[in-house]
């Protein structure tokens, strides 16, 4: 794989309130450059919702309504936040939650093109025990002792997928292989036929 070929990416990773449809309280994310996530250039942010974070989703991520009494809303950051993501690609881990819910917080917004490392693992890796992200950090054995941070958390997170990323795009010779494997159907950047199959029937 020739890292040089690909087109400016950021791995992202949003965390929720809990409600539904939910809230962003945390985005993050991270470029790869070159093959290899750049932790200086990382962004992440705590947002405070406008409706209170549940307990449930507490629970998951450990954000509490506490820590985001004094982070800004999201009115005031929305700007910020798309002109990082505008003209770029995005990667996350079962990609259609994030981009969903970054796609209805900015409507304006469209990426060059989502790359699904959940389904790029089950086509790379089919014989892994699982496809979590969990456990596929498990099963390629990456490092994660230079991140900082906590498992959960969208800095953490986000960071995390870039290096299984990294590690899935080895198995790949090229950037179009890659994301021919990688891209949801019906998700930006996924290539469509230039005719379909005519028939008289």
């Amino acid at each position: 794989m020739n890292f040089g070929t690909w087109p400016r990416l950021l791995v992202v990773d949003v965390e929720g309130n809990g409600a539904s449809p939910p809230d962003l309280v945390e985005v993050a994310t991270i470029p790869i450059t070159a093959g290899r996530p750049v932790p200086q250039s990382a962004r992440s942010t705590l947002i405070r919702p406008p409706r209170p974070i549940t307990a449930f989703a507490t629970r998951i991520h450990h954000i509490t309504n506490h820590d985001v009494d004094s982070a800004p809303c999201w009115e005031s950051i929305a700007r910020a936040v798309q002109a990082n993501l505008d003209g770029v690609w995005i990667a996350a881990h079962n990609a259609h939650v994030d981009y969903t819910v970054l796609r209805r917080h900015l409507p304006d917004w469209q990426p060059d093109g989502v790359i699904d490392t959940l389904r790029l693992a089950r086509a790379t890796l089919p014989d892994a025990p699982g496809h979590s992200l969990d456990a596929l950090l498990a099963h390629t054995a990456i490092c994660l002792s230079g991140i900082s941070g906590q498992r959960h958390r969208a800095g953490f997170d986000a960071h995390a997928t870039a290096l299984l990323l990294v590690n899935l795009a080895a198995h790949y010779p090229t950037w179009d292989v890659l994301t021919a494997a990688a891209i949801p159907p019906g998700m930006p950047g996924h290539a469509t036929p230039d005719h379909e199959e005519q028939t008289l029937w």
